[in-house]
């Protein structure tokens, strides 16, 4: 979604979720930037069915009355776009837990602290806290590739990528155009699956043997992401052949 995109829609909610009674189109107009640079009426018209549409496909309850001067209106009820609470079992509240440890190397490690200050705030028995000196369990995911975090956004995002690739038998490396999948450690090591656009084909890359920087790419994807991404057992089947992949 374009950032100008993404604001309005936030903005648009905002002011739907914060006003105690509805308000009109006009009013939502003179309140928000981007529809008072709309241009003409019909114009800011298709902009906000639009994103009122994309509103309530993301979730959001918007409620059409009619107010006092007789015009349509509208608003978002706090009590009816609240999340339900969460509740978490010891054994669930443990797992999320591990799962946020293991990203304590990485960039993610600031949310996942957060994550769980929120679960010991709701609760989380101390003797389950994997922060706690005594856990039995200490997982862990290195992550020193630079072109992880870039790649991870990118596998979010669904956007397209380029990057310089060496192959273990090439002296040099050779630029990818890779529409990427997933991201996966095995024995250590990072890989990310995509569609190689050059070579019209599925590959798996090690991200060790990325070199430089990971450029996003405009554009949607040209192949389908299939149901189940195999990256464990394709890097698997390599294992004791001479390294001449990741391809």
């Amino acid at each position: 979604m374009a950032i100008a995109k993404a604001e309005r829609l936030m903005n648009l909610a905002l002011c739907l979720l914060g006003t105690r009674r509805p308000l009109s189109k006009r009013e939502l107009r003179e309140s928000i930037e981007a529809y008072l640079e709309a241009g003409s009426d019909d114009s800011f018209n298709r902009m906000f069915e639009r994103d009122k549409d994309d509103l309530r496909e993301l979730g959001l309850v918007i409620e059409t009355v009619e107010n006092l001067d007789g015009e349509v209106g509208y608003l978002a009820r706090r009590d009816s776009n609240r999340l339900p609470p969460i509740t978490l079992d010891a054994e669930e509240a443990a797992a999320l837990g591990l799962a946020a440890k293991v990203w304590q190397q990485a960039r993610l490690a600031g949310a996942a602290s957060g994550a769980l200050q929120k679960l010991r705030a709701a609760g989380m028995p101390e003797d389950l806290d994997p922060y706690e000196p005594h856990g039995a369990l200490e997982p862990r995911i290195p992550v020193h590739e630079a072109s992880f975090e870039p790649l991870m956004l990118a596998c979010r995002d669904r956007r397209p990528v380029v990057f310089e690739y060496r192959k273990a038998t090439a002296a040099r490396p050779e630029p990818r155009n890779v529409e990427p999948w997933a991201l996966e450690c095995w024995r250590g090591h990072w890989y990310l699956a995509g569609w190689d656009r050059d070579r019209g084909a599925e590959r798996v890359f090690r991200l060790s043997r990325i070199t430089g920087k990971v450029r996003s790419r405009n554009g949607r994807f040209t192949a389908d992401i299939p149901d189940v991404v195999t990256v464990r057992e394709t890097v698997a089947s390599w294992a004791g052949r001479p390294p001449t992949a990741p391809r």
